[in-house]
C-alpha cells in the first residue's frame, strides 16, 4: 500500500481527497492536516510515502511545509495540489523540494496516477505548470537547464518520449499514447537521462524544450 498524508485547509477538499484516495486498492490515507504545521508533524509521525500538499494554508503555508519535510529527509515525496499555476508559486514549490505539481481541476484518475508516480520516484507535472516552468527558464529568469550540445545521440523513440514528458504525461499515459509498455517507457527515459546528462524528469523536460523537442512530433511508427 502507498501511504498518503493529505494537507489542505478546506474541510470539503480534505474529505473529497480522502474519499477518492481510499476508494483505491493500493492507496491509503494515514493522516489529514489542516495546515502546513500539522502536515509536517504528521509526516514526522507517520512517515508516509507521499504528502499531497496544498500551497495556501494558514499557520504554515505549503511551501514552508514542503521545505521542512524535505529537509528532514523523511523519504516522503511531496506532491503539490493547488489552484495556482503562476510562475512564482511553481518556482517556490519546486525550489522547496516538491517532486510533483498538479492543479485541483485535474481529473481524479490523474491525481491518483500522480500519487503513484511520486511513490515510484517520478515527478508528475500538470502540463500548464510544466509549460510555465519551461518558459520561465527558457527566458533566463531562473531554474537550471543542463547544457548539452545538439545531437546528444537520442534515438527517435527516446526523443518522442521526451516530447511527451514536456506535455506533462506520466509514464502510464506515455505508454498508452505510444502503444508500448510502461517498463519500456522507463527504459527509454533512463537511457535519455544518461545521454543528455540530467537526473530527473523536470530537468529532462527543460532540456527537451531548450533543444526544440517540446512540440508535437515524432513518428508513431518508431521502433521501441
Amino acid at each position: 500500500m502507498i501511504r498518503v498524508v493529505v494537507a489542505d485547509d478546506h474541510a470539503v477538499v480534505r474529505r473529497g481527497l480522502t474519499g477518492l484516495i481510499e476508494s483505491t486498492d493500493d492507496l491509503e490515507v494515514v493522516g489529514v492536516a489542516r495546515d502546513g504545521r500539522e502536515a509536517v508533524a504528521l509526516v514526522r509521525e507517520m512517515r508516509p510515502d507521499v504528502a499531497v500538499m496544498d500551497l495556501q494554508m494558514p499557520v504554515m503555508d505549503g511551501v514552508e511545509a514542503t521545505r521542512a519535510i524535505v529537509g528532514e529527509a523523511s523519504g516522503t515525496g511531496v506532491l503539490v495540489l493547488t489552484s495556482f499555476s503562476d510562475h512564482a508559486r511553481i518556482d517556490a514549490a519546486i525550489g522547496a523540494g516538491a517532486v510533483g505539481y498538479l492543479l485541483k481541476d485535474a481529473e481524479p484518475e490523474s491525481l491518483l496516477d500522480g500519487i503513484r508516480a511520486v511513490a515510484r520516484g517520478e515527478s508528475p507535472l500538470d502540463p500548464r505548470a510544466a509549460r510555465r516552468l519551461v518558459s520561465r527558464t527558457a527566458h533566463g529568469r531562473g531554474g537550471t537547464v543542463p547544457s548539452a550540445a545538439d545531437g546528444a545521440g537520442l534515438s527517435p523513440r527516446e526523443a518522442e518520449v521526451l516530447r511527451l514528458v514536456v506535455e506533462g504525461l506520466l509514464n502510464k499515459q506515455i505508454a498508452a499514447r505510444l502503444g508500448i509498455t510502461e517498463r519500456t517507457v522507463k527504459a527509454h527515459l533512463t537511457s535519455a537521462y544518461q545521454r543528455i546528462g540530467v537526473a530527473d524528469r523536470t530537468q529532462a523536460a527543460l532540456w527537451a524544450q531548450r533543444h526544440d523537442l517540446g512540440g508535437a512530433g515524432g513518428s508513431e511508427g518508431a521502433r521501441d
